[in-house]
């Protein structure tokens, strides 16, 4: 999760944001490059007398400043359209967990199991205990395998909600009447948190989302103890 005074993404959990990591740097880099350039010729004509008379005039830098800023247009698109791709993919999933947003919890069902599903909310201020994360713990997490393709549906039962963990580069709108669905992989254990990402209420702020990530073992003996 982030850490107070943090300026940059947190760190990858899943292949996909490690792949969005990797496309920021790559865009940030192009975006510096630019801003130099500019800043530098911005300077040079503040700082010299000197002028060349053909230069505003010259075929070949018109062809230049059209021909560079599409190239460089492509180099961000491409991995881009490449990442939007790997992100909608759904390659076999081991597990289906459905979730829906309430005003103001998430509800989760395990529809590969007959009888596993909960609610939670969010634990108040005054029940928390030493070391918990103010409005980011909740009263059931949800308990996932890693290094497994996990696909999760998500719904709505009243208003527009989003379901969003930054560390695994997730974040699907929860709309009435429409399932959308998104597919994670954790290579690590942890906990990672993240909650709703779109207004829908007064208690927006208190609609906290806790993955607990284990191996398969211990998920196997988690699930048989909820049954």
């Amino acid at each position: 999760m982030a850490y107070p005074f943090q300026l940059g993404l947190q760190d990858a959990t899943s292949p996909i944001m490690e792949e969005l990591l990797h496309f920021h740097d790559h865009t940030l880099m192009i975006v510096f490059l630019i801003s130099s350039l500019v800043l530098y010729i911005i300077s040079l004509m503040l700082t010299t007398k000197l002028t060349h008379t053909s230069t505003m005039d010259a075929q070949e830098v018109e062809t230049v400043w059209t021909i560079l800023p599409a190239i460089i247009l492509i180099l961000i698109a491409l991995p881009s359209l490449r990442i939007l791709y790997m992100m909608d993919e759904i390659n076999n999933p081991s597990l289906t967990v459905k979730t829906m947003g309430h005003q103001w919890y998430w509800s989760y069902e395990y529809t590969d199991y007959e009888d596993l599903n909960f609610d939670s909310y969010m634990i108040p201020t005054q029940e928390l205990k030493p070391g918990e994360l103010r409005l980011l713990e909740v009263d059931n997490r949800v308990v996932l395998p890693i290094e497994v393709t996990i696909r999760m549906l998500i719904s709505s039962e009243d208003v527009l909600h989003s379901w969003a963990v930054p560390s695994l580069g997730l974040k699907t709108d929860a709309i009435p009447g429409r399932l959308n669905q998104t597919t994670l992989m954790a290579m690590r254990p942890g906990l990672y948190y993240g909650q709703c990402s779109e207004i829908c209420g007064s208690n927006h702020s208190f609609m906290p989302i806790v993955l607990e990530l284990v191996p398969l073992s211990h998920f196997e003996k988690w699930s048989a103890s909820m049954l």
